[in-house]
């Protein structure tokens, strides 16, 4: 929902504004709290933001670079991916690239369906950090 800039709203608009903050400020001087904030958007716990690790041969090969491929939730930002992969890896990330993938269209005997969509992370970590989730380098 847009907001409206107040010299263009309407003045119904503009008056239930006023009993809004009328009735929040009267129950702020009241000392009660009967307006129910709705659960942050956010995400709590960030295991919540990172599904699990993509294991292929081109997330293997960007281990060498010091990336680290995960699936994560469809409606993570990149500052969200960087802060869970530090407080779950306690690791430095240097940087955050997300692609979102379209599910594969399949064919099935009775028509078509599609594989649900992903969205995935490369995760650039500082140099000297690691991740062994993935498992080191077999020499």
């Amino acid at each position: 929902m847009a907001v409206r800039h107040p010299s263009i709203a309407s003045k119904a608009a503009k008056k239930v504004k006023a009993a809004r903050v009328a009735k929040a400020h009267r129950h702020a001087t009241e000392g009660k709290n009967t307006v129910v904030t709705p659960a942050s958007k956010a995400y709590t716990d960030p295991r919540d933001v990172l599904i699990k690790p993509v294991v292929s041969e081109k997330s293997y090969a960007l281990i060498d670079e010091n990336k680290y491929t995960f699936i994560v939730a469809p409606g993570s930002n990149k500052t969200e991916i960087k802060e869970a992969v530090q407080a779950v890896f306690s690791v430095k990330v240097t940087g955050v690239n997300t692609i979102n993938r379209q599910g594969k269209r399949k064919r099935t005997r009775t028509g078509f369906g599609q594989r649900a969509g992903t969205k995935r992370a490369i995760v650039t970590l500082a140099e000297g950090d690691r991740i062994d989730i993935f498992g080191g380098p077999t020499s």
